[in-house]
Protein backbone atom coordinates (compact mmCIF):
# COMPACT_ATOMS: atom_id res chain seq x y z
CA UNK A 1 0.00 0.00 0.00
CA UNK A 2 1.16 3.45 -0.50
CA UNK A 3 2.37 5.57 2.51
CA UNK A 4 1.95 9.29 3.09
CA UNK A 5 4.88 11.16 4.51
CA UNK A 6 7.58 13.26 2.65
CA UNK A 7 11.04 12.46 1.55
CA UNK A 8 14.11 13.89 3.28
CA UNK A 9 14.94 16.09 0.30
CA UNK A 10 11.44 17.79 -0.12
CA UNK A 11 11.98 21.24 1.25
CA UNK A 12 9.45 22.99 -0.56
CA UNK A 13 6.68 25.52 0.99
CA UNK A 14 4.50 25.72 -1.80
CA UNK A 15 1.47 23.17 -2.42
CA UNK A 16 2.97 19.60 -4.39
CA UNK A 17 2.60 16.05 -4.52
CA UNK A 18 4.55 13.25 -5.86
CA UNK A 19 4.37 9.88 -6.30
CA UNK A 20 6.84 6.66 -7.43
CA UNK A 21 4.85 4.14 -9.18
CA UNK A 22 6.30 0.13 -9.89
CA UNK A 23 5.20 -2.16 -12.16
CA UNK A 24 2.55 -3.35 -9.65
CA UNK A 25 1.19 0.30 -9.11
CA UNK A 26 1.90 3.08 -6.74
CA UNK A 27 4.45 2.29 -3.90
CA UNK A 28 4.59 6.15 -2.55
CA UNK A 29 2.55 8.74 -2.60
CA UNK A 30 3.22 12.42 -0.22
CA UNK A 31 1.60 16.02 -0.37
CA UNK A 32 -1.93 17.05 -1.85
CA UNK A 33 -2.65 14.09 -3.70
CA UNK A 34 -6.26 15.60 -5.00
CA UNK A 35 -5.79 18.29 -5.79
CA UNK A 36 -5.68 19.36 -9.55
CA UNK A 37 -2.38 20.91 -10.42
CA UNK A 38 -1.26 22.33 -13.99
CA UNK A 39 0.50 20.45 -16.13
CA UNK A 40 2.42 22.57 -18.62
CA UNK A 41 5.02 20.94 -20.70
CA UNK A 42 4.18 17.64 -19.48
CA UNK A 43 1.16 17.71 -21.06
CA UNK A 44 3.21 17.01 -24.38
CA UNK A 45 3.88 13.27 -23.39
CA UNK A 46 -0.17 13.04 -23.55
CA UNK A 47 -0.43 14.60 -27.41
CA UNK A 48 2.97 12.39 -28.37
CA UNK A 49 1.53 8.99 -26.58
CA UNK A 50 -2.08 9.71 -28.92
CA UNK A 51 -0.09 10.17 -32.10
CA UNK A 52 1.91 7.15 -31.52
CA UNK A 53 -1.94 5.46 -31.06
CA UNK A 54 -2.31 7.04 -34.60
CA UNK A 55 0.53 5.71 -36.02
CA UNK A 56 -0.14 2.07 -35.04
CA UNK A 57 -3.66 2.46 -35.95
CA UNK A 58 -2.02 3.64 -39.34
CA UNK A 59 -3.96 6.92 -39.78
CA UNK A 60 -0.54 8.62 -40.15
CA UNK A 61 2.75 7.70 -41.07
CA UNK A 62 6.18 9.50 -38.57
CA UNK A 63 7.20 9.79 -42.21
CA UNK A 64 4.45 11.95 -43.57
CA UNK A 65 5.60 15.46 -44.52
CA UNK A 66 4.39 17.88 -41.79
CA UNK A 67 5.81 21.17 -40.60
CA UNK A 68 8.64 23.36 -42.54
CA UNK A 69 9.90 22.07 -46.10
CA UNK A 70 11.52 18.85 -45.70
CA UNK A 71 10.04 18.27 -41.87
CA UNK A 72 8.23 15.32 -41.05
CA UNK A 73 5.97 14.15 -38.33
CA UNK A 74 8.97 12.26 -36.93
CA UNK A 75 10.64 15.66 -36.81
CA UNK A 76 7.94 17.86 -35.01
CA UNK A 77 7.79 15.02 -32.28
CA UNK A 78 11.10 14.89 -31.62
CA UNK A 79 11.75 19.01 -31.53
CA UNK A 80 14.15 18.77 -34.87
CA UNK A 81 11.52 20.04 -37.25
CA UNK A 82 13.52 23.71 -37.02
CA UNK A 83 10.03 25.29 -36.06
CA UNK A 84 10.93 28.39 -33.30
CA UNK A 85 9.26 28.09 -29.57
CA UNK A 86 6.31 30.17 -30.35
CA UNK A 87 6.21 32.41 -33.09
CA UNK A 88 8.35 33.28 -36.41
CA UNK A 89 10.47 31.91 -38.97
CA UNK A 90 11.91 28.56 -39.45
CA UNK A 91 15.35 28.68 -37.83
CA UNK A 92 16.99 25.58 -38.99
CA UNK A 93 16.92 22.65 -41.47
CA UNK A 94 15.22 19.67 -40.32
CA UNK A 95 16.95 17.73 -37.93
CA UNK A 96 19.95 19.79 -37.64
CA UNK A 97 19.17 21.32 -34.30
CA UNK A 98 17.08 20.57 -31.75
CA UNK A 99 14.26 23.65 -30.65
CA UNK A 100 12.16 23.01 -28.39
CA UNK A 101 9.27 24.36 -29.54
CA UNK A 102 5.65 24.08 -28.53
CA UNK A 103 4.21 25.50 -32.43
CA UNK A 104 5.56 22.48 -33.40
CA UNK A 105 3.89 20.16 -31.27
CA UNK A 106 1.06 22.36 -32.31
CA UNK A 107 1.46 22.06 -35.69
CA UNK A 108 1.73 17.84 -35.01
CA UNK A 109 -1.93 18.28 -33.37
CA UNK A 110 -3.21 20.05 -36.70
CA UNK A 111 -1.66 17.75 -38.56
CA UNK A 112 -3.23 14.55 -36.50
CA UNK A 113 -6.71 16.46 -36.46
CA UNK A 114 -6.42 16.27 -39.97
CA UNK A 115 -5.46 12.86 -40.40
CA UNK A 116 -7.87 11.27 -38.06
CA UNK A 117 -10.89 13.40 -38.59
CA UNK A 118 -11.21 15.02 -34.95
CA UNK A 119 -9.46 17.59 -32.62
CA UNK A 120 -6.17 16.87 -31.08
CA UNK A 121 -7.83 17.44 -27.60
CA UNK A 122 -10.98 15.23 -28.53
CA UNK A 123 -8.05 12.49 -29.58
CA UNK A 124 -6.25 12.45 -26.76
CA UNK A 125 -9.52 12.37 -24.67
CA UNK A 126 -10.60 9.39 -26.77
CA UNK A 127 -7.49 6.97 -26.91
CA UNK A 128 -5.38 7.99 -23.81
CA UNK A 129 -7.42 9.62 -20.89
CA UNK A 130 -10.58 7.61 -20.99
CA UNK A 131 -8.79 4.03 -21.67
CA UNK A 132 -7.04 4.78 -18.86
CA UNK A 133 -9.50 6.48 -16.36
CA UNK A 134 -8.03 9.91 -16.32
CA UNK A 135 -11.33 11.01 -15.23
CA UNK A 136 -9.64 14.75 -13.70
CA UNK A 137 -6.94 15.10 -16.62
CA UNK A 138 -7.95 17.72 -19.24
CA UNK A 139 -6.32 19.40 -22.22
CA UNK A 140 -8.74 22.20 -23.27
CA UNK A 141 -6.09 24.19 -25.23
CA UNK A 142 -2.77 23.72 -26.61
CA UNK A 143 -1.56 20.21 -26.82
CA UNK A 144 1.63 21.60 -25.93
CA UNK A 145 1.14 23.17 -22.44
CA UNK A 146 -3.18 23.72 -21.44
CA UNK A 147 -3.27 20.16 -19.28
CA UNK A 148 -4.34 19.92 -15.82
CA UNK A 149 -4.23 16.90 -13.63
CA UNK A 150 -4.16 15.13 -10.67
CA UNK A 151 -1.64 12.80 -8.88
CA UNK A 152 -3.46 9.84 -9.05
CA UNK A 153 -4.47 10.33 -12.60
CA UNK A 154 -0.50 10.74 -13.76
CA UNK A 155 0.14 7.49 -11.86
CA UNK A 156 -1.82 6.09 -14.47
CA UNK A 157 -0.07 7.42 -17.20
CA UNK A 158 3.27 6.65 -15.92
CA UNK A 159 2.11 3.22 -15.53
CA UNK A 160 1.18 3.24 -18.98
CA UNK A 161 5.17 4.48 -19.97
CA UNK A 162 6.53 1.71 -17.96
CA UNK A 163 4.59 -1.20 -18.96
CA UNK A 164 2.43 0.22 -22.48
CA UNK A 165 -0.90 -0.99 -23.21
CA UNK A 166 -2.02 1.94 -25.75
CA UNK A 167 0.80 0.89 -27.95
CA UNK A 168 2.85 -1.89 -28.57
CA UNK A 169 6.08 -2.26 -26.73
CA UNK A 170 8.18 -1.59 -30.00
CA UNK A 171 6.54 1.43 -31.34
CA UNK A 172 6.99 2.16 -27.14
CA UNK A 173 10.73 1.49 -27.61
CA UNK A 174 11.03 3.39 -30.36
CA UNK A 175 9.44 6.30 -28.36
CA UNK A 176 12.12 6.43 -25.92
CA UNK A 177 14.72 6.14 -28.25
CA UNK A 178 16.76 9.03 -29.10
CA UNK A 179 15.85 10.46 -32.78
CA UNK A 180 18.13 12.26 -34.54
CA UNK A 181 20.79 11.54 -32.53
CA UNK A 182 23.93 13.98 -32.20
CA UNK A 183 22.42 17.22 -32.72
CA UNK A 184 22.48 20.03 -29.78
CA UNK A 185 19.94 22.60 -28.59
CA UNK A 186 18.89 23.81 -25.43
CA UNK A 187 17.31 22.02 -22.20
CA UNK A 188 14.64 24.81 -20.89
CA UNK A 189 15.85 26.03 -17.69
CA UNK A 190 19.28 23.83 -17.76
CA UNK A 191 20.98 25.81 -20.63
CA UNK A 192 22.76 24.58 -24.44
CA UNK A 193 23.70 20.64 -24.43
CA UNK A 194 25.96 19.58 -26.83
CA UNK A 195 24.12 16.12 -27.10
CA UNK A 196 20.15 17.50 -26.43
CA UNK A 197 18.37 14.21 -26.97
CA UNK A 198 14.64 13.59 -27.27
CA UNK A 199 12.66 10.65 -28.33
CA UNK A 200 9.19 10.73 -30.16
CA UNK A 201 7.58 13.61 -27.68
CA UNK A 202 10.04 12.32 -24.66
CA UNK A 203 13.22 13.74 -23.49
CA UNK A 204 15.96 11.35 -22.99
CA UNK A 205 18.27 11.78 -20.10
CA UNK A 206 21.02 10.48 -21.05
CA UNK A 207 24.53 11.93 -19.79
CA UNK A 208 23.08 15.12 -19.66
CA UNK A 209 24.65 17.55 -16.84
CA UNK A 210 22.84 19.76 -15.56
CA UNK A 211 19.37 17.94 -15.49
CA UNK A 212 16.54 17.49 -13.53
CA UNK A 213 16.62 14.58 -12.96
CA UNK A 214 19.75 13.44 -10.07
CA UNK A 215 22.86 11.28 -10.64
CA UNK A 216 21.22 7.83 -10.01
CA UNK A 217 19.23 7.66 -12.79
CA UNK A 218 20.33 5.30 -16.28
CA UNK A 219 20.87 7.27 -19.13
CA UNK A 220 17.93 5.53 -20.79
CA UNK A 221 15.70 7.30 -18.28
CA UNK A 222 12.83 9.45 -19.95
CA UNK A 223 9.89 11.82 -19.42
CA UNK A 224 9.23 15.62 -19.29
CA UNK A 225 9.05 18.47 -17.01
CA UNK A 226 6.74 21.56 -17.12
CA UNK A 227 7.43 24.90 -16.53
CA UNK A 228 4.65 24.81 -14.39
CA UNK A 229 6.70 22.94 -11.71
CA UNK A 230 5.97 19.36 -12.71
CA UNK A 231 7.63 16.53 -13.71
CA UNK A 232 7.05 12.53 -15.13
CA UNK A 233 10.43 10.42 -15.06
CA UNK A 234 10.40 6.63 -16.18
CA UNK A 235 13.70 4.51 -15.25
CA UNK A 236 13.25 1.50 -17.45
CA UNK A 237 16.69 0.22 -15.32
CA UNK A 238 15.00 0.77 -12.05
CA UNK A 239 11.49 -0.38 -14.04
CA UNK A 240 10.20 2.91 -11.86
CA UNK A 241 8.38 5.95 -12.83
CA UNK A 242 7.83 8.93 -10.71
CA UNK A 243 5.57 11.96 -11.13
CA UNK A 244 5.64 15.38 -9.26
CA UNK A 245 2.87 18.33 -9.10
CA UNK A 246 3.01 21.52 -8.06
CA UNK A 247 1.91 25.20 -7.68
CA UNK A 248 4.70 27.48 -8.07
CA UNK A 249 5.91 27.79 -11.54
CA UNK A 250 9.59 25.92 -12.37
CA UNK A 251 12.75 28.00 -10.84
CA UNK A 252 15.70 28.21 -8.87
CA UNK A 253 13.75 26.59 -6.30
CA UNK A 254 13.50 23.11 -8.42
CA UNK A 255 16.57 23.50 -9.75
CA UNK A 256 18.08 23.29 -6.01
CA UNK A 257 15.93 20.44 -5.01
CA UNK A 258 14.53 18.43 -7.85
CA UNK A 259 18.06 16.22 -8.66
CA UNK A 260 18.42 14.78 -4.72
CA UNK A 261 14.11 14.46 -4.16
CA UNK A 262 14.07 12.39 -7.62
CA UNK A 263 17.18 10.10 -6.25
CA UNK A 264 15.36 9.35 -3.16
CA UNK A 265 12.38 8.69 -5.43
CA UNK A 266 14.25 6.23 -7.28
CA UNK A 267 15.95 4.56 -4.44
CA UNK A 268 11.97 3.97 -2.74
Amino acid sequence: MPISQFLAADTFTFSHAYSVIHLDGPSFEAGELDRVYALASVTKTLAAWSALIAVEQKLIDLREPAGPEGSTFRHLLAHASGVPFDKGAVLARPGQRRIYSNRGIEIMGEVLAAHTGTSIQEWITQRVLIPLGMTTTSVPGSPAYSGTSTIHDMEKFAAELLHPSLISNQMAAEASTVQFPGISGVLPGYGRQEHNDWGLGLEIRDHKNPHWTGSAFSPRTFGHFGQSGSFIWVDPTARKAGVFLGDKKFGDEHRAVWPELTNQMRAL
